[in-house]
């Protein structure tokens, strides 16, 4: 088998491998979320993504994720390589050393994003 031969096939490969993601007009549009708590039992892990207006005692669940532990850590690692993709190329994301003001409780333990 030739060089040629050899990438029509590697081609072939990666089309079968290839997934198509359908992207709906309502879900392009995206929530803003300025919060996020994160729980985890031994089987998964649950994301909540909260928008809290300043100035108002009740924030909203706009979105929960519930995901696997190992996607979970998949996450985290492509998280990791987009932030430094855009330090890279915006410079360092300036972090406040003062924990935000949140007026809440959600009770139990709050994880932090």
């Amino acid at each position: 088998m030739d060089d040629q031969e050899k990438d029509k096939l590697q081609e072939e490969q990666q089309r079968r491998n290839q997934i198509s993601i359908e992207l709906s007009e309502e879900i392009a549009e995206g929530q803003y979320a300025n919060l996020a708590t994160i729980a985890h039992s031994n089987s998964e892990f649950v994301i909540d993504f909260i928008r809290l207006m300043p100035g108002t005692p009740k924030a909203k669940v706009k979105s929960r994720i519930i995901i696997t532990p190992d996607h979970a850590k998949r996450l985290l690692y492509a998280l990791q390589d987009n932030i430094e993709k855009f330090e890279n190329a915006f410079g360092p994301i300036k972090q406040s050393e003062e924990t935000p003001k949140f007026p809440i409780n959600f009770g139990g333990a709050i994880g932090e994003a």
